[in-house]
């Protein structure tokens, strides 16, 4: 698909459609975390009752960061064969019967129904963002970071949440994690009609991958999705159990990785629209680099100051989330190029990612403590910011091999 092509296609989008398509977009965002924060604050009741080491933890955390790079590719030949609005509508009705199988019964359906959700946020990541690309390129910013913020909503929404319907409700961890699905039935129902009303299948993704695997700024774009990826889920699924070691209550644990999250929502929405404000995004991803080593020290250091890292880090981490997504966008010349830059990114990036939970978990296992992975996610953030200043430069992916 064209420049052109897109222009078109975004000037066709009536003013009423635009606002139900957004709409849409927002909700099915909200889906693309609950699945997976939800499950941190309960991974001590998880530990417990089915008797699980913390590099098995891990292994359970890592396994839908994992399935996001693993079965990214597939997401734009799915496209290109049904449209891009029907392939989100399998991705949902997917994440339905992944919600409702992870809490069916026994060990084997909570990791099945992991991966299921893990192939639906898949498919969901690389084309939700090629679809703002398509109908919303003249509010590249302001779209992406409402998709960005509704992403930070509902991980807000599950980390503080998720603990209090366990207990409260005394629907213990699995119905806790159940729960969920009714995000992902909402928006199953404002998604079909943009199904019925759509035409034939795009073209979006019809250039070939291969190309941009040999592209030097589609990698720089690919590591900073990776490195801020795999803080962001390490941190995720740890943080309550850091503090929990410390002595916190398991609901204040949770409220406080809620706390982060919430502060993500600000970050979610800003930093997209400042790097769109300019043809560079070099110093907006300094900043929030250097927001995210200061939040991390705050974790690093028990000195009473959790709430303070808590807002600083959340702030950044989403704001890193939302600068990813928009370098996606910004570096790619059209919307074909989108889909495919945003399966490289989301497909090499979220398998580097899934070594986070994993290895945090396994380095609290060898050394008897967080100060070590603190440490080791301290020093790739460096990497992260060294990625990203050099995919802020103002170029488009794929021109060396045009």
């Amino acid at each position: 698909m064209s420049v052109e092509a897109t222009a078109t296609r975004a000037s066709r989008l009536a003013p009423s459609s635009a606002v139900w398509m957004g709409a849409a977009i927002v909700l099915a965002a909200a889906n693309l975390r609950t699945g997976v924060v939800g499950v941190a604050p309960l991974l001590a009741d998880i530990q417990a009752a089915e008797q699980l080491s913390a590099t098995a933890a891990g292994v359970l955390s890592a396994l839908p960061v994992l399935c996001f790079g693993l079965l990214a590719p597939v997401a734009p030949p799915l496209a290109r064969r049904l449209g891009i609005e029907r392939a989100l509508l399998v991705a949902l009705v997917l994440l339905i019967v992944g919600f409702l199988v992870r809490s069916s019964g026994p060990l084997p359906a909570l990791y099945a129904g992991t991966v299921l959700l893990g192939a639906a946020i898949a498919v969901c990541n690389v084309l939700l963002p090629s679809l703002i690309k398509r109908d919303f390129s003249h509010r590249t910013g302001m779209m992406t970071g409402l998709y960005t913020m509704a992403i930070a909503c509902g991980g807000t929404v599950a980390a503080g949440l998720t603990m209090p319907i366990a207990q409260v409700a005394g629907l213990g961890w699995r119905g806790a994690l159940a729960s969920w699905v009714l995000f992902a039935v909402a928006a199953l129902l404002c998604w079909l009609p943009h199904v019925r009303r759509a035409g034939r299948p795009t073209r979006v993704g019809a250039v070939r991958v291969g190309g941009l695997w040999r592209d030097a700024l589609a990698w720089q774009v690919t590591l900073y999705m990776g490195l801020q990826s795999l803080a962001y889920f390490a941190v995720t699924a740890w943080l309550p159990a850091m503090l929990i070691e410390r002595g916190y209550d398991p609901v204040v644990a949770g409220w406080l990785l809620s706390l982060a999250t919430v502060s993500g929502v600000a970050g979610a929405m800003v930093a997209p629209v400042l790097a769109t404000r300019g043809p560079r995004q070099r110093g907006v991803v300094a900043v929030t680099t250097a927001i995210a080593a200061v939040g991390l020290l705050g974790v690093l250091v028990p000195i009473g100051v959790e709430v303070v890292a808590m807002v600083l880090l959340g702030f950044a981490q989403s704001a890193a989330l939302g600068l990813a997504l928009t370098l996606v966008a910004l570096r790619a010349p059209d919307a074909a190029h989108a889909a495919q830059l945003s399966g490289m990114a989301q497909s090499a990036g979220y398998v580097l990612a899934a070594a986070g939970p994993f290895a945090v978990g396994a380095l609290r296992d060898l050394t008897g403590g967080w100060t070590v992975p603190l440490l080791v996610l301290s020093v790739l953030l460096v990497a992260q910011g060294v990625a990203g200043v050099l995919a802020g430069r103002d170029r488009h992916v794929g021109r060396a091999a045009a």
